[in-house]
């Protein structure tokens, strides 16, 4: 560990100088990995000489368990501005791309360290992100790891969510359903639930096992039937050909909205889901299918 006496001077890969230019990847993107606690502060401001190398020290005495982002107000005031910050030194906890908790003026290191293990993730939470590294190289570590979050907090539904990503992937299909049903009893699911609902929906959907060449031709083969375009439409979801499948489901709900369009309908919305959230595909054929409800 770090020498949590040392001089500000003393170098530390946990503590950066955030700018406007740099805010984005430095603290947003960053905080995705790992908790940032953002100080803004200025070279006139006494309290900020104060606070800054109390925040300093704890960030080399934590370790890396957060990295702390020092943004100058005067050659930042876009940052300072984007913040709202009215009085400095201010800071802000960051994870997972949004502002957590924050505070202004000097504080106390009994205070401070109080805050910070209110902005660091719990063990459960800890566990939960490993197994996420992991699904995709080793699935039996990565269910333990979920397992064990779920014996810390039980209600965790990010660990159960994950269990059921695994049961998907490896076949229990109804395990994962049922565990999806289950959490969408409280009214909500969370984005990565709803992801995996959307999953079930085609895997539903594109049961029976229909390649796209060979649905394709019977589609072809009886043009005028609505149910083979729909059967075609699930096959190319199914097969990750989003743009194709949106295309013909839209049609369907066009021309033949009482009959296959309510199913081609949730097709879509299920693609929906599965594309990234700044798609292109998935706005304009939102705006598309609205227009045609």
């Amino acid at each position: 560990m770090n020498d949590p006496t040392a001089t500000p001077a003393d170098p530390s890969p946990y503590i950066l100088d955030a700018t406007s230019a740099t805010f984005e990847a430095d603290v947003v993107e960053r905080s995705k990995t790992v908790p940032v606690v953002v100080d803004v502060w200025a070279t006139w401001c006494g309290p900020c000489k104060m606070l800054g190398p109390l925040l300093e020290k704890l960030a080399r005495e934590y370790d890396g368990k957060f990295v702390l982002a020092k943004v100058d107000s005067d050659r930042a005031p876009e940052v300072a501005a984007s913040l709202r910050v009215r009085s400095i030194p201010a800071v802000f906890g960051v994870r997972d791309g949004e502002i957590l908790d924050a505070f202004t003026g000097v504080q106390s290191e009994g205070f401070i360290r109080q805050w910070l293990d209110r902005l660091l993730p719990s063990k459960a939470e800890t566990l939960v992100a490993e197994a996420r590294a992991l699904e995709a190289s080793d699935p039996e570590a990565a269910g333990a790891r979920f397992s064990e979050a779920l014996t810390l907090d039980p209600e965790m539904a990010a660990a159960r969510v994950g269990l059921a990503r695994l049961a998907l992937a490896t076949g229990r299909v109804d395990e994962a359903r049922a565990t999806v049903l289950e959490l969408e009893r409280r009214g909500f699911l969370e984005p990565e639930a709803e992801k995996l609902k959307a999953e079930l929906v085609l895997k539903a959907q594109s049961e029976g096992g229909t390649d796209v060449d060979a649905a394709r031709a019977a589609a072809e083969a009886a043009p005028r039937d609505k149910a083979l375009k729909l059967k075609l439409a699930e096959a190319l979801a199914a097969a990750a050909r989003y743009e194709e499948a949106l295309a013909i489901a839209l049609d369907l709900v066009e021309t033949d909205r009482k009959a296959t369009g309510e199913e081609a309908r949730k097709l879509m919305l299920a693609v929906f889901q599965l594309l990234p959230e700044d798609s292109e595909l998935a706005f304009e054929y939102r705006r598309r299918l609205s227009f045609a409800l």
